[in-house]
């Protein structure tokens, strides 16, 4: 095929040493040919290390978080009892879905008993499969009773292995986008290096196995190099149509395991929409591209405002003639964290007091700096933002793109399509982070393919010696790989000891508390019995015992949040009676009150699970500090401490029936 190129003036020598080579493609001797050959062996070598090195890492991932995970717990060793009490919070409520679906008689009864549910919510039937992302467990539990496993391999093994093999999954798809962006899969080596260096930053799986995340963020990883794929130029029909499928495949299963796919999937269409307004994606529109700079830039904010209104009218419309309510907590939680007026919702500060939903702390970037990672990740996204505000603005500008490509070969960077949206990604992803620690997880991992990709990249090293004027080609090449190397090298040296000694640390599960509480549940109280309490124990109560909850920690429905604050009074200073009626209300049996959370001591004042309470009932909150001026004091005590001294109005309706060190359980009297 002959192409036509732009004369260089002032390098004839350039054209005669072309010519030759002209020659030689004319010459059928078989040179070309071996060297085409030769190039392919190579190709072909590469790719084969580098898939046998990326499945190596996979597994070998896997195998060390199952380690950490039995070393921690020393899980084979444990009764069974404990090992579902390690489930805690909310994982213990998904894996009580498996294990219903195991003893259910046959799998119909099963399904049966989830799109029926009257156990999950007292005298309430629910549908589980249409309220929690449990597919995942009735898949596997299936799988289970259908495969010839179940004389080698007991059904919680073959549950937590499924995630551990997951994350095998989970680092290749990272090692694989890496590889993608920057054509070496040494990029995925170190990229895979360094989500295991920064496993306490990048993943929680060893201790929070059956959590949504650690379902959903494999396929994730997968979704990402596949649109890293689909996005570069030439692709043929097929591979087109085969990316787009796996595309297609990963983001139905990433938003079938985890119930905030819906939010994921909003950033990421907002980082194509970024790309397409400003050109940079392989098929972009020409509608914004027509004018002036002025002209363009006035419709690309048009264009934008547009899009923004129709989004927000659609979902109040959908949600309108729906009348969906499920994620109404979220916006009024995301309301009091960025400053828009305080609020006394007690499921906002619920999560505004949490943790996990709040700023990314300070000592994360240490840790992150620790293994060199945050250092290369903001040398990479210096260099690639700069390059990226530069080909935006030419964009817009409307440039001949023929001289535009001439110049950026001479003075900067060029931005391809694929790397273009990873650092689109990145940037919103590292925004989410930022703002609400519980998205952590979707970034860090995503940090560790973005810098090992810069780190090998011949863009990124070209632009840099370019702005240093210290640029050759062969420099380049030398530097592409030499530094990776060498950061492999110390990553080694200083981690690798500590992974050993992480490996041989030996620990045991210890909660002897929560097993007697389990323990006395299944023996002294009917299989039909309702217990309340607090949203964590209630899910442990229901896998370890099977007994009927008030509430649950799946907090994504209004009813059930509503519920939760009304079984919560017994936290507040509240009337015995009122606190009877309540429970009495949801068919209460038993309700346990945790000493823990009573005489909290974990967060601060204002923040205590019994100050939300307060401030929501319009109570003074209990200790020295300010208090808003229109709270009151209560006309009576709080509930969870006067009970326990077993005082006539208490008694009347509660017996206490079961107490240790942390627990204390009262059976209600059935008053006629």
């Amino acid at each position: 095929m002959t192409t036509i190129r732009q004369r260089r003036v002032g390098k004839g020598t350039e054209a005669d040493d072309d010519q030759p080579s002209e020659e030689k493609n004319l010459k059928p001797d078989g040179k070309i040919l071996s060297g085409d050959t030769g190039g392919k062996l190579w190709n072909i070598l590469s790719i084969t290390v580098g898939g046998i090195v990326a499945i190596s890492l996979g597994l070998l991932t896997s195998v060390y978080v199952a380690t950490l995970h039995e070393n921690d717990l020393w899980f084979s060793n444990i009764k069974e009892v404990e090992r579902e009490i390690s489930f805690r919070t909310e994982c213990g409520l998904y894996y009580s879905y498996y294990k219903q679906m195991i003893q259910a008689a046959s799998i119909q009864q099963g399904l049966h008993g989830l799109v029926y549910d009257n156990k999950t919510e007292s005298v309430r039937t629910i549908n589980i499969l249409e309220r929690m992302n449990v597919y995942q467990e009735v898949f596997l539990s299936i799988l289970y009773r259908i495969l010839p496993i179940q004389q080698y391999l007991e059904p919680v093994y073959f549950y937590i292995y499924t995630l551990f093999g997951l994350q095998a999954v989970y680092v290749i798809a990272l090692y694989v986008t890496s590889w993608l962006l920057s054509g070496t899969w040494l990029s995925g080596l170190l990229a895979a290096c360094w989500y295991v260096t920064n496993r306490i930053d990048t993943t929680r799986v060893e201790f929070t196995i059956p959590l949504r995340e650690n379902w959903a963020l494999p396929f994730f990883a997968v979704q990402i190099a596949a649109i890293t794929y689909l996005l570069r130029t030439h692709l043929q029909p097929v591979q087109e149509r085969l990316t787009l499928m796996a595309v297609f495949i990963a983001t139905f299963l990433f938003s079938l395991t985890w119930q905030f796919n819906q939010f994921m999937m909003l950033i990421q269409a907002l980082a194509l929409f970024i790309l397409d307004c400003f050109d940079m994606l392989p098929t972009a529109k020409k509608n914004l591209k027509k004018g002036g700079l002025l002209n363009r830039l006035g419709k690309l904010i048009l264009h934008v405002l547009l899009v923004l209104c129709l989004t927000l009218l659609i979902n109040k419309f959908i949600k309108k003639i729906l009348n969906l309510e499920s994620d109404e907590h979220i916006f009024k939680f995301l309301k009091a964290k960025f400053g828009f007026g305080a609020t006394r919702d007690f499921d906002a500060n619920l999560y505004l007091c949490e943790e996990a939903f709040g700023l990314l702390p300070l000592n994360t970037f240490s840790r992150l700096s620790d293994t060199l990672l945050f250092y290369v990740y903001i040398f990479v996204l210096f260099f690639m933002t700069v390059a990226a505000v530069i080909i935006a603005f030419w964009n817009l500008s409307g440039s001949n793109q023929v001289q535009f490509m001439e110049k950026m070969e001479e003075c900067t960077v060029t931005l391809k399509p694929d790397a273009a949206y990873n650092l689109i990604h990145t940037i919103l992803f590292g925004c989410l982070a930022l703002s609400t620690m519980r998205m952590k997880y979707l970034w860090t991992s995503h940090m560790c393919v973005f810098a090992s990709f810069g780190l090998c990249s011949t863009e990124v090293w070209k632009l840099t010696l370019k702005c240093i004027h210290l640029y050759t080609s062969q420099r380049t090449r030398v530097i592409k790989y030499s530094v990776p190397i060498m950061t492999l090298l110390y990553i080694s040296y200083k981690f690798w000891p500590g992974i050993m000694d992480e490996l041989s640390e030996l620990r045991e599960f210890y909660d002897p508390d929560t097993v007697e509480l389990m323990n006395w549940i299944k023996s002294n109280t009917p299989n039909t019995a309702v217990f309340a309490g607090s949203m964590q124990l209630l899910a442990g109560v229901k896998l370890c015992t099977g007994r009927t909850l008030t509430n649950h920690p799946h907090y994504e429905d209004k009813n059930l949040r509503e519920r939760t604050k009304q079984i919560y009074q017994i936290y507040a200073k509240r009337s015995p009676e009122d606190v009877y009626r309540i429970l009495r209300s949801f068919g209460t049996d038993y309700v346990i009150l945790e000493d823990s959370i009573c005489y909290e001591r974990r967060h601060s004042r204002g923040c205590r699970l019994r100050d939300l309470l307060d401030i929501a009932n319009g109570h003074i909150m209990d200790g020295l500090g300010e208090n808003e001026p229109d709270l009151k004091p209560s006309l009576y005590p709080r509930f969870c401490e006067e009970i326990k001294k077993n005082l006539p109005p208490y008694a009347i309706h509660f017996t206490r029936v079961f107490q240790n060190k942390t627990f204390h359980v009262y059976k209600l009297a059935k008053h006629k």
